[in-house]
């Protein structure tokens, strides 16, 4: 069956800077991105109906008349519930819309959907993010799910490595391609999944729940606490736990990076720590896009949010509760603002407009690296989030 998955305005908002470059549901929390995890569960196509700069890359399919907040996990029983929806009839959660069937047509937008709903249930419980802290808080028990559906009637690769220490093995998924070497996998406290094609170096110790996605590497001496998903074609090395990378990033040194979410195509040099606890154990406070504020998060652990593109120099410090937008780079002594808007460049000295001719020269060349062109649909993506981030470089 397929399913279009929607950006709820609001929830976008309150999901950049991440969002800035994907729709909603191309967010990666657990094993798969929300898209992902939606074509497996349904059977069938996705597609997406998200903001129309980034419609092009992201194809909206107009035969099919089920759309499904992209900001929402599948479940069985929220499968179920959703393929009996007749048309006009939909889902709801705490008043944000779940699902509607339709018959498609009528949506041009996403405002189109609640005109069209002429009977609304309410769920009693979902998974749904709504915060961009969430995505770090979800993933354990998103990889939990994920390590279930995806390895379902499967049987994981055997461990080669004499060397290598496993602990809890039937919670240990290894798929075709991965290499292990003289490495401490526990799963005692959550599933271990790793990906095809993937490498765990020599001395790294991981322990559930984690995932390696495809093509990624955990290198020598690394040390993956726990609660971590290494999206695909990514490096990851010193100390990282209560994390999301969302793919083709690097944070391959030593330095730490703890309850945080980092976007596509980031880099963190040698070094480079966050603090997710504040000295005097509060709430920590986050920038938060729609209030054009600082909002409170409720947690008393939270470190950085970075968006796509954006880079750290050697020995960089981010405070608790840090944001960082798209394609800023950040170095200097000092730690940096706790707000670094898109397409900065500085730090705890002042920060300047990042060219934007000189970023998109510098993501061709990280994209070339792993053989992703920059095309002009990338390039026109990246202009539009320079156009509109300047409100921030101009504070």
């Amino acid at each position: 069956m397929n399913v279009v998955l929607f950006d709820e305005p609001g929830i976008r908002q309150a999901l950049l800077p991440l969002t800035f470059t994907r729709p909603v549901a191309d967010i990666r929390v657990g094993i798969l991105t929300i898209a992902e995890k939606w074509r497996t569960y349904m059977g069938g196509e996705v597609s997406y109906l998200t903001q129309p700069y980034l419609q092009t890359k992201f194809k909206r399919q107009m035969e099919t008349g089920l759309f499904v907040n992209g900001a929402l996990c599948p479940d069985v029983e929220l499968v179920r519930l959703i393929r009996q929806l007749a048309v006009g009839e939909g889902l709801a959660y705490q008043g944000i819309l779940l699902a509607l069937h339709t018959n498609g047509a009528d949506v041009k937008q996403v405002e189109d959907l609640q005109p069209l709903a002429r009977s609304v249930k309410e769920v009693e419980k979902c998974t749904l993010l709504k915060e961009v802290w969430e995505i770090f808080l979800q993933n354990p028990g998103q990889i939990e799910k994920d390590f279930a559906l995806v390895t379902a009637g499967r049987k994981s690769r055997p461990v080669y490595d004499v060397h290598t220490a496993v602990y809890c093995e039937r919670n240990v998924f290894i798929e075709e391609g991965a290499k292990i070497r003289a490495a401490v996998l526990n799963a005692e406290t959550g599933p271990i999944y790793i990906g095809k094609n993937t490498q765990v170096q020599e001395g790294a110790m991981i322990a559930g729940p984690f995932a390696l996605c495809e093509g990624s590497v955990v290198n020598m001496g690394g040390k993956m606490r726990g609660n971590v998903t290494v999206g695909p074609h990514s490096k990851v090395g010193g100390e990282v736990g209560s994390s999301v990378v969302l793919g083709y990033s690097n944070k391959g040194h030593d330095g730490y990076l703890g309850n945080s979410v980092l976007g596509e195509w980031c880099n963190l040099g040698a070094d480079t720590n966050t603090s997710n606890l504040k000295n005097n154990y509060a709430e920590v406070k986050l920038w938060n896009y729609p209030s054009n504020s600082f909002k409170g998060t409720g947690q008393q652990f939270c470190g950085l949010i970075m968006g796509d593109h954006s880079k750290s120099s050697i020995n960089t410090m981010f405070n608790t509760g840090t944001v960082v937008g798209v394609s800023a780079n950040i170095f200097g002594a000092g730690f940096p603002p706790n707000f670094v808007p898109s397409f900065s460049w500085g730090g705890a000295a002042g920060l300047d407009t990042y060219r934007l001719d000189k970023a998109l020269e510098v993501a061709e060349k990280v994209m070339q690296r792993r053989n992703v062109a920059l095309d002009e649909t990338e390039r026109a993506i990246l202009t539009e989030v320079f156009e509109q981030t300047k409100q921030y470089r101009n504070r």
